[in-house]
């Protein structure tokens, strides 16, 4: 880091995370790099190298930030279609409705199942929503890495509306199954005290 400014490879979250501009990443290299910019970009270590200590602290945290936005960015595949699509100057329409009646009739359905699933506490029906989720998931994410690799760019956006959609149905799903298995686990402390 030198001085004045944060090094130019922050405003290519791709090139900052060492990954190629493409749909397809592996987690297990955004984790490793994440660690190792967190411990570059620490306060104590950036202290070192910039005499104000002032202006070495308020430098640590705008990268920090940026190595934080970015690791969110690239770990989700609709935030990183999303990017993609920024990158390649074609984000402008990604914020309209989704057109595709099948799919949102279909999406409806799921989360009113979902809903009704969380409301009754019923554990069996969110583990069976949440492979058809991740399913869909899967189909999405396919679709959108070969409409951004062929430049269908219509395509690609539509796939990235409804990956949105399906990432927060899936986190919804998990967030219902980890709060009903942790209030199970709970109540089954009950019967040791």
């Amino acid at each position: 880091m030198t001085d004045n400014v944060l090094e130019p490879q922050f405003d290519n979250f791709f090139a900052l995370f060492e990954q190629p501009v493409q749909f397809e990443v592996v987690q297990d290299n955004l984790d490793q790099r994440l660690r190792f910019l967190q411990k570059r970009y620490h306060p104590d270590n950036v202290a070192k190298n910039i005499a104000n200590i002032a202006k070495a602290q308020q430098q640590s945290e705008q990268a920090s930030a940026l190595i934080n936005q970015g690791y969110q960015t690239l770990s989700s595949p609709d935030s990183r279609a999303s990017y993609l699509l920024d990158m390649a100057g074609q984000a402008q329409s990604l914020e309209h409705s989704i057109a595709d009646l099948d799919f949102l009739e279909d999406a409806m359905e799921m989360r009113m199942d979902l809903d009704d699933a969380i409301d009754a506490q019923d554990i069996a029906t969110l583990k069976q929503l949440h492979p058809q989720i991740t399913e869909r998931l899967a189909k999405q994410s396919a679709s959108f890495k070969n409409a951004y690799e062929s430049q269908y760019w219509q395509t690609a956006i539509d796939s990235t509306q409804k990956l949105k959609f399906l990432v927060k149905l899936n986190a919804d799903v998990v967030t219902a199954i980890d709060g009903i298995s942790a209030a199970t686990h709970l109540d089954d402390d009950d019967l040791y005290v």
